[in-house]
Order: structure tokens, then sequence, then C-alpha cells
């Protein structure tokens, strides 16, 4: 052994004298710019704002770090913490931090800012979390340990990728600059800094030469707010950006023949359904489940699928992924449509007031529309900016018809919560079987027994047709001439680039 040590050792000075050291990594080079298809909203800045929804995760994936986070290969990836343990009991789960992590003023990344994130964190959730979390806990520099109330098989789900509360902001510069001052200007611990910000224009931000995990590439990041898809297009064509979100069939199939453009759909974790907000008013139509059955009927999915996103995205009758229950398929049948429509007492159909949506849906909810009135439900689109789309969705104000839509990471589990189960974020109404099984399945340790309530939570959603499934979606994004790699579909289920580190420009 100490001879292969001398001779290392001579290799090593050898090296050093004819320049032969490996070189360190080359520095970040460059601009890549993203043709983003919504206006970038501050309150994405900062995690402790999380909503249900996967859009600030496009953002907080290079300005923040999370403890634990979903990566290439890998949904559950060691990140600010490089390891974790949990107890025999489920009841309390310890966490390592790795070492060297610091946040873009300097300051090294401490458990005391882990404990301050969580108990910040007021986005999405947050009640389960108050409801099941007995104590974060500090037993070391270097150490975070999380106790729970009772045995909660889903804490790292909900921790890692479904909200925001184990990304990790810097507590001493949030209690120094305040909420306000902190979305003004967010400082994080992620591959990437802010630059600045001009809302409704774009956000600018730069590399961190020293990433625990690669050092970024690409220099700087630019997401510019082009809502329009045709525009977005243009300036693909153009150069002007180098990345674009949400092409439609028709400009994908141009950006398909168009040379130096490549077409990148990628299956997404967004399910999109319709939601019947009403079907708990017995005054409303939406009460009688024949109703919303023969809009079920009505749509044609699979029409829809092809004009939107060229046949790309999955006919799953459902909002969940992981611990799925395959339905059986709806198929579409107009006169099936109407003669329930006619059997609940609607012969000629009803006026069924506003369908609302998000702007950037309004591809999907438009056929959708078409589809229900021409079964005789006549609805009116009510398309609306995404930030207060978002806003009325937290705030239950909409009223009649709603397509929801959620690419967040989560499993059954995490989706139910949110859209299903009493008290959700945007639960409207919920039924008492459900709900039961629902608080039954949260403790449950065996897997095959919780696996079973789930699919049978899975069943009478479907039985009690309280939604009218879409698809999950096949994101549509494109990339310019530029670009070796955009990122895009590098993270199972994510809709956008990332993570930011791996992205590269043709000879960089």
């Amino acid at each position: 052994m100490r001879r292969i040590r001398g001779i290392s050792t001579v290799l090593f000075i050898l090296m050093i004298l004819t320049g032969g050291v490996a070189p360190a990594a080359a520095a970040p080079e460059g601009q890549m710019t993203w043709g983003v298809h919504i206006s970038l909203a501050p309150t994405w800045f900062d995690p402790a704002e999380t909503t249900g929804i996967v859009t600030p995760f496009m953002v907080m994936y290079a300005l923040h770090d999370a403890m634990v986070k979903p990566l290439p290969g890998n949904p559950l990836a060691p990140s600010l913490a490089e390891s974790w343990t949990v107890s025999s009991d489920g009841l309390a789960y310890e966490f390592i931090l790795r070492k060297g992590t610091r946040f873009h003023n300097g300051e090294p990344v401490t458990a005391e800012d882990v404990k301050y994130s969580f108990e910040r964190y007021r986005g999405a959730a947050n009640k389960t979390f108050k409801e099941r979390v007995a104590a974060i806990e500090i037993p070391g520099p270097a150490r975070v340990r999380v106790r729970l109330k009772e045995p909660w098989p889903d804490f790292l789900t909900f921790y890692s990728s479904a909200t925001g509360a184990g990304w990790i902001v810097p507590k001493k510069y949030v209690e120094k600059v305040g909420d306000e001052g902190f979305k003004k200007h967010p400082i994080g611990a992620g591959p990437y800094r802010f630059v600045s910000f001009t809302p409704g224009v774009e956000l600018v931000l730069e590399a961190v030469d020293q990433y625990w995990r690669k050092s970024p590439s690409v220099r700087r990041l630019v997401f510019k707010a082009i809502p329009d898809a045709s525009t977005r297009f243009v300036a693909l064509k153009r150069g002007e950006i180098d990345v674009s979100y949400w092409m439609t069939a028709s400009l994908g199939e141009e950006l398909r023949r168009t040379p130096g453009l490549t077409l990148k759909p990628a299956i997404a974790n967004n399910t999109y359904w319709v939601y019947f907000v009403d079907q708990w008013d017995p005054k409303s139509p939406w009460h009688d489940r024949r109703v919303r059955l023969a809009a079920n009927y009505a749509i044609d999915r699979q029409g829809i699928n092809q004009a939107e996103t060229l046949g790309f995205s999955r006919m799953t009758y459902s909002l969940i992924f992981e611990f799925f229950w395959q339905p059986p398929v709806i198929p579409y049948d107009l006169a099936r449509a109407k003669q329930l429509l006619a059997e609940a007492g609607y012969p000629n159909g009803f006026d069924a007031g506003d369908f609302t949506c998000d702007a950037v849906h309004a591809g999907i909810a438009e056929p959708v529309a078409n589809d229900l009135q021409a079964a005789g439900i006549r609805v009116k689109l009510r398309a609306l900016e995404r930030a207060s789309y978002n806003k009325g969705q937290v705030e239950k104000k909409f009223k009649n018809l709603v397509l929801s839509a959620s690419a967040a990471f989560g499993n059954a589990p995490t989706r139910l919560e949110a859209f299903v189960a009493a008290g959700g974020a945007y639960v409207y109404g919920s039924y008492p079987d459900i709900d039961g099984l629902f608080r039954e399945q949260g403790a449950e340790l065996d897997r095959k027994r919780r696996e079973a309530t789930l699919h049978r939570i899975q069943q009478l959603v479907h039985e009690k047709a309280m939604f009218a499934p879409i698809w999950q979606l096949a994101a549509m994004g494109g990339f310019g001439p530029r670009v070796e790699e955009s990122g895009l579909g590098l993270i199972t289920g994510f809709p956008f680039s990332g993570p930011y580190e791996d992205l590269k420009l043709r000879g960089k």
C-alpha cells in the first residue's frame, strides 16, 4: 500500500509539471431564452406560497433548492439533504444536510433555515402538515428531525415535491427584508441567482459558479412572457428565443417541418378534467348524476387529442398517476348523452352558464365546450389569465363548470387531498364515504392494503361521475438550433425544462 501511494504521488507531481491535471469545470457561457406561455408572478419566487400546481417549480428549480426533489431517474433524489432515515414506527424522519451548500448571498444552508422554511410555509397542504406534524427539531448542527403525530406514508412526497415546504430559504435574509422584499429580490440555494424581473416581460437569472450537483454550463437564463402561441413560434423561428413551451398541434406540425427546430412532446403529470363544482347543490342540474354522465359521454377525447396534441396525450380517464386505478373507457357517444339529459328532465338541453378555464388552456376548453353544446349543454366559455384563474380556484368563487388541471408532482393521495377530499385547496364539496376512506389510507403502513383503499376511492370518484376527465397531457415544447440539451422531458412528469444545471448550448 505504501508503494502504491508513492507511485500515485509521483504521478500527481508529474501531471502538475506537465500540465496534465484535470481542468476545472469550464465557466458558464452564453444565454438560453425561453418563450413562456404565461406571465410570471412574484409569488412563484417564494416557496412558502407554493400552490398545488407545477408552475412555481418552473422558477424554483433554478432559484431554490429542496431537501429532496425529483431529478432525472429519481423522483425522491437527495439534494440539500444528502441522506435521511425513518424510524421503525414511522413517526420520525431525520435528515442529514449536505456539507458546503450555500445560499446566493454566501451564507451556509443550516438546519435552522430548514426548520424556519417549514414553519413559515403557508402554501398547498399547509393545513395537512399542521394536522400531522408534531414538531420539527434540530438535534445537531447539520441534522433536522421531523416528528409526526401518527404514521404518514406520504410525508416525504408531500414534503419534497407536492408542496414547497421542503424548499429552503435563508432565515436571516427573509427576516431582514420581509416577505414582500423577498419576492422583489429572492435569494435561494439553487443553480441560478436572481438578476432582474420585469412584470409581464421577463425574468433574468445568472449561473452560480459552484452548485453542489454540477456547475451550470449556461451563464444566463431569460424567461420571456409570450402568452400567444403563434407569437412564441415566430420568436423561436427567428432565433429570438431558444425554447418554447406549449405548442398547439398546428404549430407543432409546422415546427417539425421547419429546419433547425425540434418538437419535443413530453408526457407530463398534467391531467385535465371538467369539474362540476355545483354537484352538491340540490337546485343545480349538476346535482343529478345523469347530467354529469351526459357531459362525460359528450366529449370526444380522442378527437381533441389529435387536434390539440397530435395524438401524443394519454387517455387515462383519471386525474391520478401513482397508485393508479384504471377506470373503464368513457366512449364518445352523443346519442347516449342526449338520452341521459332527457331522462334527467332536459330533453331540449339546458343553459349551463359559465365554463371557466385558464386562458392558456383555452385550446382544450374550446373543443370541450363545443362538444357539450352539441349535446345540448349550452355553456359560455370564460377564459381567465392564470393569476386570476388560480385566485378564483383557491377562493372557490367559480360556478357551474371549471376546466381543472394539475401537473404537480406527487401521487394519488396528494391529488386526492388537493382536489377530492374535504378541506382540499380546490375542493368545492365532498362525499362522506370518500372522506372516510381517505382518512383511513392516510395512516396505513401496509402498502397493499393502502393501495386497495386508494383504488376504492378512485372507483367511487368514477361511479359518482364527480369529474369529466380529459387526458394526461403530452406537453408540446420545442427548441431551436442553438440548443444541445433543452431539459425538456429529463425529469419524469415535469412539463418544463429542468434541471437547469443540465442545460447545454451547442459548442459549449
